[in-house]
């Protein structure tokens, strides 16, 4: 007897093929039949007649992780079960909550403490990576997470917060504690080149580390050490060269592009600042091929890489806006030691003066070590009106978040660096922004990202920052709808089954997620029921907390997870996955 049958399903089995029409009959956590099941016995039956059935989606770059020290995080991360994410990649852009170690202590609780707002004494109950999936196992889970080892938080355990690279012993102890993770059940490695401490490491260290990769055929992801036009292919180089050197699968996270023209820079910023203002302008004048040559560039270098022996990809995230923690567009020197020793810098007038002039003075040059070569100069490669408060601390300065640094600062009648330092003297250090050319998502900008959006071999991505605070993404509420609705039936720039395919099997093969990602005898039962065409999402950057339309019921390891709308908080399906579990 099966414990459920969804019967006349319409089913997308995430392979990329047209659908067809079946019952699924499944049994506990997994998919026992697809066929005719009108006269098999189960103990309770669903019609999906007029719905189409398929894989949950796999966000293959996330934080939701980030979340779990919260009681309530089922909760904070209903959004994601609410647009159909089933399976997310967690541990991104080198950052997770596991490994903690006694080396350093201090300097991983920093990082956590200014990401997250968590109070690292109270909220941390582990130490290695197994006892914390051990603890998430016995916690629960509201939908399934593939852990990634985090570089960022093993080096700060091997060398601290210090400006340079890491000696032969503290590579041997990083090695140590990613080999550690791997056999607790990690799919990877990842990295946040762009963000300190992983800036300070070079390509020779990542190689190392790739070898321990290599021993388990993990997978090397990357937040590329460049994201800035003139090194950017430098930088996917790199992680083509860490994948070929290993033969590892290396996974180029979230791509975009930021600006740099060199001596003509500022005054052809004002030029691209005027086009995104005006994208209807720009739309009509400007040819598509101008626009997307980019973006088109960057999926020619990734061929390239590929004809030369590497396994490399990327993922894409449907926006035109990015978010991270404000002190990552800070120069690195600024951030090395503990929290008191960055708030003290940004304190004294002289000190901050001088970390002014590195933004505004500061050339994006390859490798991005030295003292104002930084590739995340986000204030000098994309105007200082490009950041906007995502989230604060504390309550007084709630009324922030949302809004321009620039307009506050006319407001206050303060330079806008200004604004930042003292409102992260203010919030210890704890402010997370946006950074956008300009009002998300302009047409102008989001042609950019066609290419990307239509090419076979790119994943579809969240970056989810989901902590109950702040002012959140759009994309954390609707990421996979505004693919599947604006790409899909408005844009017309991808079929539904291949869309489909690229969210769900794709992503699982690439990372190695065994028995999900499609509609299979003996694969775990993660669906979802959607009607595709009215499966869109009216969220948006200025008002994001939107739920999608168009999905009435999302299954997790064969529990109903969300039924017309209604998410079920205390069911907690989802499970902490291991690379080798079958």
């Amino acid at each position: 007897m099966f414990d459920l049958i969804i019967d006349n399903a319409e089913v997308l089995d995430g392979s990329g093929k047209e659908s067809y029409r079946a019952d699924i009959g499944i049994t506990g956590e997994k998919i026992e039949k697809i066929g005719n099941l009108a006269s098999a016995e189960t103990k309770e039956r669903i019609d999906a007649a007029g719905r189409t059935v398929c894989p949950g989606f796999i966000d293959v770059h996330s934080h939701a992780d980030l979340a779990f020290f919260k009681q309530d995080h089922a909760a904070v991360l209903s959004p994601l079960v609410k647009q159909g994410i089933t399976t997310f990649v967690g541990g991104n852009c080198g950052m997770a909550l596991a490994p903690i170690t006694k080396e350093h202590n201090a300097g991983q609780q920093m990082y956590l403490e200014v990401f997250t707002q968590m109070d690292f004494d109270q909220d941390v109950h582990w130490t290695d990576m197994g006892s914390y999936l051990d603890f998430m196992d016995k916690k629960g889970v509201p939908l399934n997470c593939a852990p990634l080892a985090p570089h960022g938080m093993m080096r700060i355990s091997a060398c601290g917060l210090e400006t340079r690279l890491a000696k032969p012993e503290e590579r041997a102890m990083m090695g140590r504690l990613l080999e550690e993770s791997m056999e607790a059940g990690c799919f990877g490695m990842s990295t946040g080149l762009q963000y300190f401490p992983g800036n300070q490491s070079d390509t020779e260290e990542l190689v190392e580390l790739g070898a321990v990769l290599s021993k388990y055929g993990g997978i090397y992801t990357s937040h590329l050490r460049s994201y800035t036009a003139s090194t950017l292919n430098q930088a996917i180089g790199e992680v083509a060269e860490i994948s070929s050197r290993n033969e590892i699968r290396g996974q180029v996270s979230h791509i975009f592009s930021l600006p740099w023209l060199g001596r003509i820079h500022k005054p052809a910023l004002k030029v691209l600042k005027w086009l995104v203002k005006h994208d209807e302008v720009a739309h009509r004048t400007i040819p598509n091929f101008l626009i997307t040559a980019e973006m088109s560039k960057i999926l020619k270098d990734l061929d390239k890489f590929r004809a030369q022996g590497a396994q490399i990809a990327m993922d894409v995230m449907p926006t035109t806006a990015g978010f991270t923690h404000l002190m990552a567009f800070f120069p690195s020197w600024a951030l090395a030691g503990g929290r008191e020793d960055i708030i003290a810098r940004i304190s004294d007038k002289a000190i901050r003066e001088e970390m002014r002039k590195d933004i505004d003075e500061g050339v994006p040059t390859w490798p991005h070590r030295g003292k104002n070569d930084w590739s995340l100069n986000v204030m000098r490669q994309m105007g200082w009106d490009a950041v906007t408060v995502m989230a604060v601390h504390s309550e007084e300065n709630k009324g922030l978040e949302g809004r321009r640094f620039t307009d506050i600062a006319a407001e206050q009648g303060k330079h806008p660096f200004d604004v930042m330092c003292d409102l992260l003297i203010e919030e210890d250090g704890r402010v997370l922004v946006f950074e956008s050319m300009g009002e998300p998502d302009d047409y102008f900008t989001e042609k950019y990202t066609f290419p990307a959006l239509q090419d076979p071999q790119t994943m579809v991505s969240t970056d989810t920052i989901l902590l109950g605070i702040g002012k959140p993404s759009y994309l954390f509420y609707g990421c996979y709808p505004k693919f599947i609705g604006r790409y899909v039936f408005e844009k017309q720039l991808v079929d539904l089954p291949s869309a489909i395919a690229r969210c769900t099997s794709l992503p699982a093969d690439w990372f190695g997620i065994k028995g999900r990602g499609r509609v299979e005898e003996g694969y775990y039962a993660d669906l979802l029921l959607m009607r595709p065409d009215d499966f869109k999402t009216e969220a948006v950057f200025r008002n994001p907390e939107i739920h999608p339309e168009g999905l009435d019921m999302v299954i997790i390891n064969g529990k109903v997870a969300l039924d017309g709308g209604d998410f079920k908080v205390d069911e907690l399906p989802g499970k902490m996955l291991r690379r080798d579990a079958k």
